[in-house]
């Protein structure tokens, strides 16, 4: 069964959300944008959501994970919580 491990920046507008994502591209660290900007409890560890498989996370989510190139930013991605940036950084098929 798949598996990834992702790290996500959540925020609750697209705005602040593609903001985040230049400052990121431009060469921000994406553990530090998370811990000053998402507010998932997962900020604290950078963002970082572990590992997981698919339809453990909501439907956007997985959609995303499951299929974007690992190390990439992604977003903003709209779900029930708000506005993500993902970053795959581990998939394994």
């Amino acid at each position: 069964m798949a598996q990834a491990t992702a790290r996500h920046i959540l925020v609750s507008t697209e705005e602040k959300c593609q903001e985040l994502k230049t400052a990121i591209e431009e060469g921000a660290d994406f553990a530090q944008v998370a811990k000053d900007n998402s507010s998932c409890p997962s900020s604290r560890d950078g963002g970082n959501l572990g590992s997981f498989g698919p339809g453990q996370m909501v439907k956007e989510f997985d959609t995303v994970v499951f299929s974007a190139p690992i190390n990439v930013v992604q977003g903003p991605v709209k779900t029930q919580f708000g506005y993500h940036l993902l970053e795959v950084t581990s998939r394994q098929d």
